[in-house]
């Protein structure tokens, strides 16, 4: 039986070479995972190579694979890495109703300066629609959980009164991921010359404007006029006056 170290027999932890090789060992994968986002976000998944990333790290491919079994385990250790996004992290403190789309503008805005990431993420999520791609259902659970999660603060919105309750959540939320990742990759081509949280901002606006309530008259019909019978007369298009 192999004699523990002191510190360990005595109840208090790892011997302190022990911690430091841990230490050490944790650090070194950090450092492979940030080559190997800034490799996958330039080349993509498939055109990376294991050989170029170790080369990158200082490593050999042999090295390289003492951190990460595999080129598909490096991949899901890129992707942990991040999607942890704002929104996603939110869980139960999230903002509620349209209140909610008013913080995807700061996630947004927030995406802007993190622009290795965004790329990654949108070169991956690209590349996973192809037959057999290693991040196909990681992609497609992301996607899931996205419109899952706007379309429950939609519904809040209905409750709230702030929305019409007829509306399409799963429609709406929909194009509120697409208009999001849409514009990221025209950001990611054309930086300078589109702001993604200022487009974003206009885009959920008029998507809110066309999702309220209409005002309802005395009779509670919008058209109603004072007798609930129909149109006042008084407005700027009438054209039923005598002339």
């Amino acid at each position: 039986m192999t004699p523990r170290s002191t510190n360990e027999a005595t109840g208090g932890g790892p011997a302190p070479a022990t911690a430091a090789r841990r230490a050490a060992g944790a650090q070194r994968r950090e450092e492979i995972l940030r080559i190997a986002v800034e490799t996958f976000a330039t080349r993509g998944y498939h055109n990376a190579s294991l050989a170029e990333i170790a080369e990158r790290a200082g490593l050999t491919q042999a090295g390289l694979l003492h951190h990460f079994r595999s080129k598909t385990a490096l991949l899901s250790g890129v992707l942990e890495l991040r999607d942890t996004s704002e929104i996603e992290q939110l869980g139960p403190e999230r903002p509620r109703g349209t209140a909610f789309l008013d913080h995807l503008v700061e996630t947004v805005r927030l995406n802007s300066t993190r622009e290795g990431i965004v790329r990654l993420y949108a070169v991956l999520s690209a590349e996973s629609v192809t037959e057999g791609h290693p991040a196909q259902q990681f992609f497609r659970d992301r996607y899931d959980g996205l419109r899952a999660l706007v379309a429950e603060a939609l519904r809040e919105a209905c409750e709230l009164g702030e929305a019409d309750p007829a509306l399409d959540v799963e429609g709406v939320a929909s194009a509120v991921v697409a208009v999001m990742d849409g514009l990221q990759v025209q950001w990611l081509l054309a930086p300078r010359s589109v702001d993604m949280a200022a487009v974003t901002r206009r885009v959920l606006s008029a998507l809110l404007a066309d999702l309220r309530l209409p005002a309802a008259g005395p009779a509670g019909d919008a058209s109603a006029g004072p007798d609930g019978n129909g149109p006042t007369g008084n407005g700027p298009d009438d054209t039923s006056g005598t002339g």
